[in-house]
């Protein structure tokens, strides 16, 4: 198969399983967790690295912001050999219980996005692959780590996430609101392909510190701290599902 247009990747170039953060700059950071790492390809905001985990290859890209980004990243690395996907990202809170630098392990995400809905009617469910969800979830608990566990929303509009939208939301039971998960879980499922997400919390709209607003960095202290609990959480989900 041609190299991709966006990623540069091509067969052979990527592992079956592959960890996706939005950030480039986190990829080198998951990257630092693992025992080895390699650059594959960059270019746009997808950088793409190949690793090794506790004797376990895989495959780490970023995906940008949104989904019509995250798309592209799953339509392309879908394309030359990934089978598996776990989103490593951060979200923003919506229940007063969820707090910053909380961890979330999604088992759903509300479609209020648009790239979806190219695919897709906006009734059927954007939700996780079993195996990929429960992995999480154990390898959480094994770790000692609390995390939430449940239902989410992926937006395409950051700073149009108005009072009413947060209530409703709020209402809904949703845990938290970040911009990828739905699109990557719809896309997965559609491609008889696997995958899920855990994400760090950077903010909470319900209490009205949204990410970057108490903190001259994008990510408060105690986040970043938690990101790389995260990742070591999704690095031990690659091994079980190896």
């Amino acid at each position: 198969m041609a190299k991709q247009p966006h990623l540069l990747v091509e067969d052979g170039d990527v592992n079956d399983i592959a960890l996706i953060p939005g950030d480039p700059g986190r990829v080198d950071r998951i990257a630092g967790h693992c025992d080895d790492s390699e650059v594959v390809a960059e270019n746009r905001e997808y950088k793409v690295v190949n690793a090794t985990y506790d004797g376990v290859d895989l495959t780490i890209c970023s995906t940008g912001i949104g989904c019509p980004s995250a798309a592209i990243a799953v339509e392309e690395l879908s394309r030359v050999g990934v089978e598996t996907f776990i989103r490593v990202g951060t979200i923003g809170g919506l229940q007063e219980h969820v707090e910053v630098g909380d961890m979330i392990v999604a088992t759903g995400a509300a479609k209020e996005e648009g790239t979806s809905k190219r695919y897709e009617s906006a009734v059927y469910p954007a939700v996780p692959d079993y195996d990929v969800l429960t992995s999480l979830v154990d390898v959480s608990e094994e770790r000692g780590e609390e995390v939430h566990v449940g239902p989410i929303v992926s937006d395409d509009a950051f700073y149009n996430e108005d009072d009413a939208y947060v209530e409703d939301w709020n209402d809904a039971g949703l845990l938290a609101i970040e911009m990828e998960a739905a699109t990557v879980f719809s896309l997965a499922r559609r491609k008889g392909l696997a995958a899920g997400a855990i994400c760090t919390v950077d903010g909470n709209l319900v209490a009205g510190n949204q990410k970057g607003a108490d903190s001259d960095d994008e990510l408060p202290e105690k986040a970043k701290n938690n990101v790389a609990r995260a990742i070591d959480i999704a690095l031990d989900s690659v091994v079980e599902l190896a």
